[in-house]
């Protein structure tokens, strides 16, 4: 959620920066609202203390044989007044309220306006994988190794879904434990997360009201639960409703966790297999940061998830998002994408966001500084990674002319010290 001071007094600003997004508001009916609401709340407190006067005034007036028929009349009109005009708040509140938490973040300053045809890629790890033979795809390859099976998967739960079998169910713990360790060593705390979650923890994620049907939401009998779709809607919820002290910031934190999501691939080459599916694995980190503090935590969760690729030997980019590609609670996203060879095309296995103070407003997670003042948190997040793209993306950058596929060196210990995938023999 947006801050309501910032909005009236950088009313055009607000707009400009709004525009990048795509976003249409209203921003000056908004303004004119808040100001009006203000203005209404300073008239009914004026009249509350002009009734406590009057009340206060009976006892005196009745000791010195005074009419109190004319100070009871005034008070009763001024309740009347104030009835009224609450009214007209509550009216206001509801009207303000449905504006503001529809309301994006505002996109950093430095972020072109636009969606992805302004996107612009900032970083580039190893050259392209070259071959001096046809390749395979991923799929082919997941099938020809007896990694994955697509067949069955689709059988007893339909299109978008699959079975790890035997070396590929190894290959993915493989890299979940690869993911883990690093970040252990980097002094993040691991967190396990419930995985269905309330109406209030999509809300302070920013992924409600608006994208309330992009979900898995539960049927239960009053009650509204849905399965996550990612660990960062339960791990920025952690401190909803908390106050913490500066000086125990930054809070890290990483989760594994399957990620549920309605939207799944198409027939279209470039989401087939697992690129693109109901369920998948996925690492996330999370951090809580001083309001002076998350351009640091945003450089160092990018510097992580592009050292786990790195440490994998996978060719990749870094692609600074355009205003307008940033999801609807971030001021700022980098994507680290990695390279497909058989599609020629890049595919986000990271997304680095600083949401800023947006997610904290809307979940009330503030912090005291050493003087006392109370400041609203800032939260990132960032993927760490998301194993159904690296999988295919290793599969295809490591395959060998013999139809095998060699084993990344760090990921070795985690498959028993095995160093190539070999086709089955049918």
């Amino acid at each position: 959620m947006l801050d309501i001071n910032y909005i009236i007094e950088n009313k055009e600003k607000v707009k400009e920066l709004l525009k990048r997004k795509n976003y249409e508001a209203d921003i000056d009916s908004l303004c004119e609202h808040i100001l009006e609401k203000r203005k209404i709340q300073r008239e009914v407190e004026t009249n509350k203390s002009e009734q406590n006067k009057l009340s206060k005034s009976v006892p005196q007036v009745k000791k010195e044989g005074g009419d109190v028929t004319k100070i009871f009349e005034e008070v009763k009109h001024l309740a009347a007044l104030n009835k009224e005009k609450e009214e007209k708040l509550e009216v206001l509140e509801k009207e303000i309220n449905s504006v503001l938490v529809a309301l994006p973040n505002l996109p950093d300053e430095d972020l072109l306006p636009g969606e992805k045809e302004n996107n612009k890629p900032i970083y580039f790890y190893k050259d392209k994988p070259s071959f001096s033979f046809k390749i395979k795809d991923h799929v082919e390859l997941a099938e020809s190794l007896g990694l994955i099976d697509y067949e069955r998967g689709a059988k007893v739960s339909g299109a978008g879904t699959w079975f790890y079998t035997s070396l590929g169910a190894q290959l993915e713990w493989a890299l979940l434990n690869f993911f883990i360790s690093e970040h252990l060593k980097d002094g993040f705390t691991f967190m396990l997360p419930p995985h269905i979650l309330n109406y209030d923890s999509g809300f302070t994620a920013g992924q409600f009201p608006k994208f309330e049907n992009d979900i898995f939401k539960l049927d239960l009998p009053d009650q509204f639960k849905f399965m996550l779709p990612t660990a960062e809607t339960a791990l920025v919820n952690y401190y909803r409703n908390e106050i913490l002290s500066g000086k125990d910031l930054p809070k890290k934190f990483f989760a594994y966790t399957p990620c549920y999501r309605k939207e799944a691939g198409t027939n279209r080459a470039e989401e087939r297999g697992m690129i693109r599916g109901y369920q998948f694995n996925k690492v996330e980190m999370v951090e809580y940061t001083a309001d002076n503090d998350s351009d640091r935590a945003f450089e160092e969760l990018v510097n992580k998830a592009k050292t786990l690729v790195e440490k994998l030997g996978l060719h990749f980019r870094i692609t600074k998002l355009a205003a307008g590609d940033c999801s609807h609670s971030m001021a700022r996203t980098y994507d680290i994408e990695i390279y497909f060879p058989s599609l020629d095309i890049y595919k986000e296995v990271s997304s680095v966001s600083n949401a800023r103070s947006y997610q904290a407003r809307r979940g009330m997670m503030r912090y005291k500084d050493e003087e006392g003042k109370m400041h609203y948190m800032h939260t990132l997040n960032g993927s760490g990674l998301a194993t159904s793209r690296v999988f295919p993306a290793l599969l295809e950058q490591y395959q060998n002319e013999d139809g095998s596929v060699t084993i990344p060196e760090v990921l070795r210990p985690f498959m028993g010290g095995l160093t190539v995938l070999k086709p089955i023999k049918k």
